[in-house]
């Protein structure tokens, strides 16, 4: 079977390609692809540094990070060829922006059935959240800043009030994403504007400013919880002031392992169903603020990747 996929082919170009199908014993139609902004825009950007290669490859991806490369993890499909019992299921998986995808059956992550195709391309954002609220052990009812309002900035401060119970600010510079705070039931400030003494910070920006709120914004002993990727990009730290008195934590949360506390209870496949478990609340539907047709992409996209582009969370249509 020949399928069309989005490549990235380096100077801000964007392609669509066809090749044979790959390997795998379960074939799916896709229905919609999620675009991880962060991430594939310093691919986009041929910004992912060479000693991250390895660790950055997907299972499925094609190419290399040093171009033609296609990439992309959230991919949701229908099952058309395959094991009786899975035709016609909707599965998630780290499969690129493509037509068709083949896959194993146990890289596919079945989706409830009443779970719209669109939300359901938050899955692997929601599963960097969740991870993220983990690494944290968060304590109920304390107050906690989020900065950040992207997407995974936006679903970390979700989760962070829906599961771990906490008093959450949501913190960004851009003020238009104070109704998407609104939406998910969030308090939202200009970083001007942000609490003081609070336990726990999660910065999402992947900015050296940001990162600087986040810490400035901390109590005696508190935490960062890092959860950008700055690529290839060196990054201004301010460790002077209260940092060391104050006895100050910057803990890395990343989605590759399973957070500690969790580890041994927890593998991957079970965190994923949980994200996918909180995926249920249609308040999410916000988040998604573009769509692309697939065929558009190579027009389309280069601009939803640009540093500074608008809104949230952006899907492609197929």
């Amino acid at each position: 079977m020949e399928i069309d996929g989005v490549w990235y082919l380096g100077e801000g170009h964007v392609a669509l390609r066809r090749a044979q199908l790959g390997e795998g014993d379960v074939i799916l139609q896709t229905l919609a692809s999620g675009v991880s902004r962060g991430t594939e825009r310093l691919v986009f950007e041929g910004k992912v540094p060479e000693s991250e290669y390895d660790r950055m490859a997907l299972p499925w991806m094609e190419g290399h990070f040093s171009f033609p490369v296609k990439y992309g993890y959230a991919n949701v499909a229908r099952v058309i060829e395959g094991p009786q019992d899975l035709i016609g299921a909707h599965a998630f998986s780290l499969n690129p922006h493509q037509t068709h995808i083949r896959a194993t059956r146990d890289s596919l992550a079945l989706l409830p059935p009443d779970l719209p195709v669109e939300r359901a391309t938050l899955a692997a954002n929601m599963e960097t959240a969740l991870n993220a609220i983990w690494d944290s052990e968060l304590q109920r009812n304390t107050p906690v800043i989020v900065v950040g309002a992207g997407l995974v900035g936006c679903l970390t401060a979700y989760l962070a009030s829906r599961i771990g119970g906490a008093d959450v600010t949501l913190i960004d510079i851009d003020p238009a994403r104070e109704e998407i705070a609104q939406a998910l039931g969030l308090a939202f400030c200009h970083p001007d504007a942000a609490p003081t003494d609070v336990p726990t910070a999660f910065h999402c920006s992947a900015n050296d400013a940001g990162l600087a709120t986040a810490i400035n914004a901390l109590g005696f002993e508190g935490q960062v919880i890092e959860m950008s990727w700055f690529g290839d990009r060196p990054v201004s730290v301010p460790l002077g002031g209260a940092f060391h008195a104050n006895r100050l934590t910057i803990r890395c949360s990343q989605v590759g392992a399973v957070a500690p506390s969790r580890r041994a209870s927890t593998n991957h496949a079970q965190r994923m169903a949980t994200a996918i478990g909180l995926l249920d609340d249609p308040a999410l539907d916000t988040l998604i603020t573009h769509r692309i047709p697939f065929r558009e992409t190579p027009t389309l996209l280069p601009a939803r990747l640009a540093a500074g582009a608008e809104g949230i969370a952006t899907v492609i249509t197929y």
